[in-house]
């Protein structure tokens, strides 16, 4: 028998689910009450934040200022979009799992499955791509002489998942102080920029005669704008895993979608300042490629100045902000799927302070050596990204089905617009699902084949080895039972 089992319930749930021994649950409980909405929000704006300092700049490479700005404003629709449904199925079901659980009540157990898996995908390649690039911040700044390598990333790892096994709400309130310093230097830097802002510097990238569409604004055609999709997604890639948080949130049917809500307004404002700034104070061509772009945006080919050495440092802060945050999201994602049987159940043990501990140290483990082993940073974070634009496609469904299979289920907060809303995330997140084959093939036929390995997982074991107690399993449980109580009343009259 199954550790911490005892026998079979007769659920009305889709698959045989085991009913764990009393102790199953108490062994597995998350510190609640810990985060309030101001950390949450926090929470939502580290997520994102590495990407406002580099990255989203070689999108203009791929569809130059007008490609990418339209790429950055259809993707902001789409994360605006997702976020609204999100706070929406977050006050309706508040438990760790976030998008798997919403799938998993709206898709069943394979639809839970396979967004839970894109989800740690993201999840656990974006913290080690992050971490090469902290590496290499602390070499180019020159940190106590240290040089990129494994130890710097070992110490990365060791520290921060440290933070995160002290407690919850030791790592939020770190998370928003680091937070707090890189959004102050984006502020910062946007204001220097801006004082040698010149829109003619905007689209001086070469044009691409040959490309359909191209122009001075769209240098490689209509088809760059849908090139710089991944790209546009950096200003907000991340956002979307505030509501894992749930269980360990005051309040989370109040305090999620107001963090929901008010993070992505403070990602827009980044978004649209750093953009601008950047681009019109030294030009597109000069940072398409660039590492450092808002360092390259400041100083040029010419010496630092005070602004560009403060906003290189503040850069550092931002990829520490971001890694630490992600690490927690992957953490509660595999706690939750582990928690109720979808992976190993020892994966969602916690310590003495509530925190999953071996879902910290397991997933750390593989990010440290595939960011040791292999130093690519950016296949890592296409990979990530093609898990996302999955997750995001599941999740807009799950809203959608949920509106039209449970409308009388009760909603204390209903997102704008309804389906349509929804609708909008899910056509847009397939099209950047398509987008990420023209940016990287191989990463994506790599998260393919990852998927492809994880669902026979599923498929052959623990499909079968569900838990049916755990808060996502009794949720689902209770919804078919409500459904054969409504059909046997129709019946019956």
């Amino acid at each position: 028998m199954a550790e911490g089992t005892t026998e079979r319930d007769p659920s009305p749930a889709e698959v045989p689910a085991e009913v764990p021994a009393d102790d199953y649950l108490r062994r597995r409980t998350l510190r609640r009450g810990s985060a309030g909405w101001l950390l949450l929000t926090g929470l939502g704006v580290a997520y994102v934040v590495s990407g406002d300092f580099s990255g989203w700049n070689i999108g203009l490479a791929k569809g130059g200022f007008g490609g990418l700005a339209i790429a950055a404003l259809l993707m902001g629709v789409m994360y605006a979009c997702l976020v609204f449904a999100l706070a929406e199925l977050s006050a309706i079901l508040p438990t760790a799992g976030g998008g798997y659980g919403f799938a998993r009540r709206a898709l069943g157990t394979w639809g839970g499955f396979l967004t839970g898996t894109a989800i740690l995908i993201e999840y656990i390649l974006a913290p080690a791509a992050i971490s090469i690039f902290i590496g290499d911040y602390v070499e180019s700044l020159g940190l106590f002489g240290l040089e990129s390598g494994w130890p710097v990333l070992l110490g990365c790892f060791v520290v921060f998942l440290g933070i995160h096994l002290w407690g919850v709400g030791e790592a939020l309130r770190f998370s928003l102080i680091v937070t707090a310093i890189a959004v102050g230097a984006l502020l910062i830097f946007a204001v220097g920029a801006f004082t040698d802002f010149s829109a003619a510097r905007l689209d001086d990238i070469p044009v691409d005669e040959d490309a359909f569409g191209a122009n001075s604004w769209l240098p490689f055609g209509l088809l760059g704008i849908w090139a710089a999709f991944p790209f546009g997604m950096w200003f907000f890639l991340g956002v979307e895993g505030v509501p894992l948080a749930a269980e360990e949130a005051k309040d989370p049917v109040r305090s999620m979608p107001r963090a929901l809500a008010v993070s992505l307004g403070v990602l827009v404002l980044l978004a649209v300042l750093t953009f601008f700034a950047a681009t019109g104070a030294q030009g597109s061509a000069a940072l398409q490629e660039a590492g450092n772009p808002l360092v390259v945006a400041l100083q040029g080919d010419g010496e630092p100045t005070a602004l560009s050495r403060f906003v290189n440092y503040a850069g550092l802060a931002g990829l520490v902000a971001s890694f630490f945050s992600l690490v927690y999201a992957g953490s509660r994602q595999l706690f939750a799927l582990s928690r109720a049987g979808y992976l190993p159940r020892f994966l969602s043990l916690t310590n003495r302070r509530k925190s999953p501990y071996l879902g910290l140290l397991i997933p750390g483990a593989i990010g440290f050596a595939l960011a040791a082993s292999t130093g690519d940073g950016a296949r890592m974070l296409n990979i990530a990204v093609f898990g996302a634009t999955i997750s995001y496609a599941l999740m807009s469904l799950s809203h959608l089905v949920l509106r039209r299979r449970e409308p009388e289920l009760s909603r204390p907060y209903r997102t704008p617009g309804g389906v349509l809303t929804s609708s909008v995330a899910f056509l847009l997140s397939l099209s950047a699902l398509a987008a990420t084959f023209l940016v990287d093939r191989e990463a994506a036929f790599i998260a393919l084949g990852v998927y492809a390995v994880a669902v026979l997982y599923f498929a052959l074991y623990s499909r079968n080895h569900l838990v049916a107690k755990a808060p996502e399993e009794e949720f689902a449980a209770l919804a078919a039972a409500e459904a054969e109580l409504g059909r046997n009343g129709t019946e019956s009259r």
